[in-house]
């Protein structure tokens, strides 16, 4: 009689479906695992640069930071009244400007503040001018026919070369060394130094070299790069690779003071912007100066300077502060916390 071999086929059959369904089963659970693990490593990693130097998660950490610090005495006298005041955090000097070493002079006798440098190669009103700390033969693409700064960044980038913007910007730290400071921070006048990829090569390297943070952004979260994309600045990915390997600490975003027809929009039109930024480490530049008659004979934006020399001693604008828990911070803390990460 022939023997049937069905059974043990069967058998086999289900055993094997066992088998492979105990595996998936395994595999399933595996990957629930790993899904859990990977959820937990994300929760725990830091998404923000506020949150990698140790503040807590989903707060707005910001900078109010001034700008054009040394180009006239009236922005001298806003920046130390504000500083002194507590009522911002950083300032910035431009140093081939008239009145640059007065103020480092200031940052002196004041160890406290967090003073850094404006690095600057343009040179934008009509009549109130300056050329660079480099002798000018040996920078001759910097130079405009009036041997001074060019006026705009196209012209900075059109006639000069990295090696001189290089020269350039170290030939003001230099000077700032020279007159007895080093700066906490080094930033760029007008966006100058993202304006060409060599430009933030060199950017990056003289701030490496010297171990000052630059206000580099973090763009590597899309939205960001997008943003800056958007406003004409070449970020190509030379760029975001250089600022990747950027080794000191970056800021989540920058941004500046939004302008306003009247001193009551001016302070809403901040509070709107400060409302509208994410979580994290952002800086926020202004122009603040007294007002005088000599102010207005250098730049049309006077009245906005003269407004940001004002609000940010308004209590209206303090108790918003208060209101939405921000919590304030300088180059001197970053670069404190990033040394003890």
């Amino acid at each position: 009689m022939k023997k049937s071999h069905k059974p043990k086929f069967i058998l086999g059959l289900c055993l094997s479906v066992f088998l492979i369904g105990c595996g998936e089963k395994k595999s399933n659970n595996q990957m629930a695992t790993e899904t859990l693990e990977t959820a937990e490593i994300s929760q725990n990693t830091p998404s923000t640069w506020a949150e990698k130097l140790g503040w807590p998660a989903g707060k707005k950490v910001i900078m109010l930071h001034a700008d054009d610090i040394g180009m006239c005495p009236e922005a001298n006298i806003a920046a130390k009244a504000q500083l002194t005041a507590g009522q911002i955090q950083s300032a910035a000097v431009m140093i081939p400007c008239p009145n640059a070493e007065e103020f480092i002079s200031w940052a002196i006798k004041n160890p406290s503040m967090d003073i850094g440098l404006h690095l600057t190669l343009t040179s934008e009103w009509k009549d109130h001018r300056w050329g660079p700390i480099t002798d000018k033969t040996e920078v001759p693409g910097l130079l405009d026919p009036e041997a001074k700064l060019w006026r705009s960044v196209p012209e900075v980038v059109q006639h000069a070369t990295a090696q001189e913007v290089e020269k350039e910007i170290r030939a003001q730290i230099e000077q700032s060394l020279a007159w007895g400071y080093t700066p906490h921070h080094i930033d760029t006048h007008m966006g100058t130094l993202y304006g060409d990829p060599s430009f933030v090569k060199a950017y990056i390297k003289v701030a490496q070299e010297y171990g000052i943070p630059a206000n580099i952004i973090d763009i590597s979260n899309p939205k960001v790069l997008a943003i800056f994309k958007e406003q004409g600045y070449p970020l190509d990915d030379s760029v975001v690779n250089m600022i990747a390997d950027y080794t000191l600490p970056k800021l989540d975003f920058f941004t500046s003071a939004p302008k306003a027809k009247s001193y009551e929009e001016k302070v809403e039109n901040f509070k709107a912007l400060i409302l509208g930024l994410e979580p994290g480490l952002t800086e926020i530049i202004f122009h603040p100066s007294v007002e005088t008659e000599n102010l207005k004979g250098i730049t049309n934006s006077w009245q906005e300077r003269v407004w940001e020399a004002k609000m940010f001693g308004d209590p209206e604008l303090i108790e918003f502060f208060k209101n939405e828990d921000i919590i304030f911070t300088n180059w001197r803390e970053i670069m404190k916390r990033f040394k003890e990460m």
